[in-house]
């Protein structure tokens, strides 16, 4: 298997990743160490859905298979779960086209 999984609850693909993926539906209150760091689930966390593993203040970039994948759209704390109500994604999106017509 590509990337590790923490704590048997969360796959990182990359070490740049600041998102990992729930390997199981997880719980708030559950315990994940990455780095020498303990990460507490602040809510559930629906199994493959993303988890931040490090801070977020808005417009900072979400990393997961050490690529960007989308933007914070407000502030995320270390804990909780990453999804559409706090992260906009930023691949394949045409209306960040420049002029000539390649991604932002």
């Amino acid at each position: 298997m590509k990337g590790r999984v923490l704590d048997d609850a969360l796959l990182l693909l990359s070490d740049a990743d600041n998102v990992g993926t729930a390997v199981d539906d997880l719980s708030a209150g559950t315990e994940i160490e990455r780095g020498g760091r303990t990460v507490t689930l602040s809510e559930d966390v629906p199994f493959g859905h993303k988890v931040a593993v490090e801070s977020f203040a808005v417009g900072d970039e979400v990393r997961k298979y050490g690529e960007v994948i989308g933007a914070a759209t407000r502030a995320i704390g270390p804990g909780e779960w990453v999804h559409t109500h706090n992260c906009e994604s930023t691949r394949g999106r045409g209306d960040r086209a420049d002029a000539g017509g390649e991604a932002a």
